[in-house]
């Protein structure tokens, strides 16, 4: 008997964003698809406009599975996360644990196909790189959903993560906050 997707179906129950009031609240499985879709969408502009080769739809299941480990260690807000370089690390080797944990689930004649799902590969980098920018924009994203619904507690975070949106200076992201951003600012009449 495998735990594996029992594990997983808990996805939904891991709150994002905990310590910051929310209007609405945003759970991993659903921020999972989200970061899913728009890593696929990253992918295709880089193969599209800027010369990559990178595989949509394997960047698109790394998306699915990038936070699975959370259902073991709870999602980590980020000032705790990188409080500092010990916290950080300590961080990073409890997510290590999690996730050799979750692929002990697996039956052992699975875990081939579901390794490179939790560990990176070196022929998956530029796919990874697409789901972490991915991650990125759904943390902006958030951001402005939230100050749509008037919600000022996320006004710091949406400066913030854009600017480091910015920094990155990758032309993907770039594209995507051009063309996709602006429509998040709507609402439902404006969008029809």
């Amino acid at each position: 008997m495998s735990h594996y997707f029992a594990y997983l179906a808990r996805m939904k129950f891991i709150q994002r964003w905990g310590l910051m009031r929310n209007t609405r609240t945003e759970n991993i499985q659903e921020h999972s698809l989200q970061v899913a879709m728009i890593a696929h969408a990253l992918a295709v502009i880089d193969n599209t406009f800027y010369g990559g080769d990178v595989d949509p739809e394997r960047t698109a299941l790394l998306a699915v599975f990038h936070d699975a480990e959370e259902v073991i260690t709870g999602d980590l807000p980020t000032p705790i996360k990188y409080f500092n370089p010990k916290v950080k690390e300590a961080v990073d080797g409890l997510e290590e644990v999690a996730k050799q944990r979750l692929l002990g689930m697996v039956p052992e004649a699975l875990q081939p196909h579901y390794e490179g799902l939790f560990f990176a590969r070196d022929e998956d980098a530029r796919a990874w790189r697409m789901v972490k920018l991915a991650d990125k924009l759904c943390a902006y994203l958030k951001c402005l959903e939230e100050a749509k619904a008037g919600n000022r507690e996320f006004t710091r975070a949406e400066e913030s993560i854009r600017q480091g949106l910015e920094d990155l200076q990758e032309p993907v992201v770039g594209y995507f906050l051009e063309t996709f951003v602006p429509s998040f600012r709507l609402t439902i009449d404006e969008l029809n």
